[in-house]
């Protein structure tokens, strides 16, 4: 099965705070794991993972077909960037 995938990438100095905040959000709903350098999200449309690296934060998304990615991307991308309003971040999602 070929999957979909795209990744967005965001400098900030607090990767594991938004890991922890997206994390903890869709927790209530939904399968999630999660550490300070890494979560998996596991919506009924495809995976989202997110992991700090050395200068911020990577974003990914997964699906079976490129609409639930459209839709992930914007999910996943509508949140962070409401939990990201003070450092003023946005997602800009690039195929893999």
């Amino acid at each position: 099965m070929t999957l979909f995938s795209s990744s967005a990438f965001v400098a900030t100095d607090t990767p594991a705070r938004y890991i922890s905040r997206l994390c903890k959000h869709f927790a209530h709903k939904i399968p999630v794991s999660f550490d300070e350098h890494q979560g998996r999200i596991e919506f009924g449309a495809g995976v989202a993972t997110l992991k700090a690296e050395n200068q911020g934060l990577r974003l990914q998304v997964e699906s079976a077909n490129s609409e639930d990615l459209q839709r992930l991307e914007g999910v996943v991308g509508s949140h962070f960037e409401r939990f990201a309003w003070q450092e003023e971040l946005t997602l800009d999602w690039q195929p893999i």
